[in-house]
């Protein structure tokens, strides 16, 4: 059983985090190629206490790193919207800056590491040292409820942060695991533009665990 004692509180999300020098680096030279991109940490996204959690890899170089919200100003939040908006969890399909007026409702969307990487390709290191900031998020969520994890990094990084063992807990797209306290994982591959391109991940497989989530939650008995 996971009790929520247990996950504990976690760090609060720093705007002015330093704490991964090669991410800090990376921030002050795309500041200096876009000088009108946020190139800060990435706070999450949505309610404050959320049924729903959804964790992404890492803001996009040209997405919510540049906008400074989840899954905004790119492709791979073209689908994961248009989805949340489809199962009741966002008023609207569209997401293209902060300025708009998209709202979640009883959602909210955050990443595993806040801040973007070269390559988009995070460190073992730099996913550890962010995961306080997880933490925290997931010590938030309102229970029963559910953590949907978007990649295989997203997942071991909600393990990390639930002191889950990766063993015991493997990725799988579609899978449910319980970590108990009335908290459930839910995996799915990533809404990116490759996924999606190549057909990993199609709208309807998407869909089909978007749908699962609602239903759970619908009837209350995540995690039990």
């Amino acid at each position: 059983m996971l009790s929520r004692s247990s996950r504990g509180s976690g760090t609060r999300f720093d705007l002015h985090c330093t704490r991964c020098a090669r991410l800090v680096n990376y921030l002050r030279a795309t500041k200096q190629a876009h000088p009108k991109y946020h190139c800060r940490p990435v706070s999450g996204f949505g309610a404050g206490k959320p049924r729903l959690l959804v964790v992404g890899l890492a803001p996009g170089l040209h997405g919510a790193n540049a906008t400074g919200r989840p899954f905004t100003g790119d492709a791979a939040g073209q689908l994961l919207y248009a989805s949340l908006h489809k199962f009741g969890f966002a008023n609207q399909p569209i997401s293209t800056d902060r300025s708009d007026q998209l709202r979640l409702s009883a959602c909210r969307i955050t990443n595993a590491v806040k801040c973007v990487p070269p390559q988009n390709k995070p460190s073992a290191l730099e996913v550890r040292t962010c995961n306080p900031y997880l933490k925290a998020e997931i010590a938030a969520v309102r229970t029963p409820g559910v953590v949907l994890a978007l990649g295989r990094i997203a997942h071991e990084a909600v393990l990390l942060a639930s002191g889950r063992r990766r063993t015991g807990f493997p990725f799988r797209h579609g899978t449910w695991h319980e970590l108990g306290d009335g908290l459930s994982l839910c995996d799915s591959y990533h809404t990116s533009q490759y996924n999606i391109h190549t057909k990993r991940l199609t709208a309807k497989m998407f869909h089909d665990v978007v749908a699962a989530v609602r239903q759970r939650l619908d009837k209350g008995h995540a995690g039990r």
